[in-house]
């Protein structure tokens, strides 16, 4: 398991930017072609680490492409986001020498009677993995069961991984900045990743305050988690972020 805090370390710059691969297409062999292309643009783009997420494709063109990363084929950290069933990202992360895995809730998404089970859970897997884990809290398309505060399900939070992620409510949406500020309010210097509706036009502030950035939408031909990866997209965001590193 990874010291607390050090996933940024995995990268050589400030506010670091991880892009997304959906696992888009109509068949197994369209799903591996195109998500090896998708991170090929990715890459010439000038990103600087990618996330494998079975958003559109299913667990074996999950593990299939990161097989295929774990053979040396990707030239940036790369991680492993297996929706919905969270135990798999871990076993997956371990044997496909994952550097993060994302799990998309980790406090809060259950009822008070089985957070003790959640913190068991999360103490048997992460020795699993010397994976960081990157682990949301009121995330999209998470149910809030928690009765407590935000603030105290933020500290509960930050003893189950090495990163807080924060989206508002869909993927695409803008993450608000009052919520990306009552989390930073919330964790102080640990980590924060913005994890969904980052754009050129937000980057600065959002990135004034988080720590790293997933980002999917945006890179798509057509600005929308259903569209295709644009390295021309990719190339204009990371240049603009390569202008916000310069000023800081």
């Amino acid at each position: 398991m990874g010291e607390r805090g050090g996933i940024l370390s995995l990268f050589p710059v400030k506010k670091p930017i991880l892009g997304m691969i959906h696992l888009k297409g109509e068949s197994d062999t369209e799903i591996f072609e195109k998500a090896k292309d998708e991170i090929r643009l990715l890459e010439e783009g000038g990103i600087d680490g990618i996330m494998l997420e079975n958003y559109y494709g299913n667990y074996r063109d999950l593990e299939r492409i990161l097989d295929y990363a774990a053979q040396g084929n990707l030239h940036v950290p790369y991680g492993v986001n297996c929706l919905n069933v969270d135990a798999m990202g871990f076993e997956l992360a371990a044997k496909y020498d994952a550097k993060f895995l994302q799990v998309d809730s980790v406090v809060g998404h259950v009822k008070p009677r089985d957070e003790a089970t959640l913190e068991a859970f999360f103490d048997m897997y992460r020795k699993k993995t010397d994976a960081y884990l990157i682990g949301g809290v009121r995330f999209k398309y998470q149910p809030l069961l928690s009765e407590n505060s935000l603030e105290e399900d933020l500290k509960t939070a930050m003893g189950r991984c090495d990163a807080i992620a924060v989206t508002e409510n869909a993927t695409g949406q803008e993450t608000s900045m009052e919520k990306i500020r009552a989390f930073r309010s919330g964790i102080g210097d640990f980590p924060l990743v913005i994890a969904a509706g980052m754009t050129k036009e937000n980057a600065a502030k959002q990135l004034e305050i988080g720590d790293m950035a997933i980002v999917g939408s945006y890179f798509k031909d057509n600005y929308k988690d259903i569209g295709d990866v644009c390295r021309e997209h990719v190339k204009e965001f990371m240049g603009m972020v390569e202008n916000i590193r310069e000023g800081l």
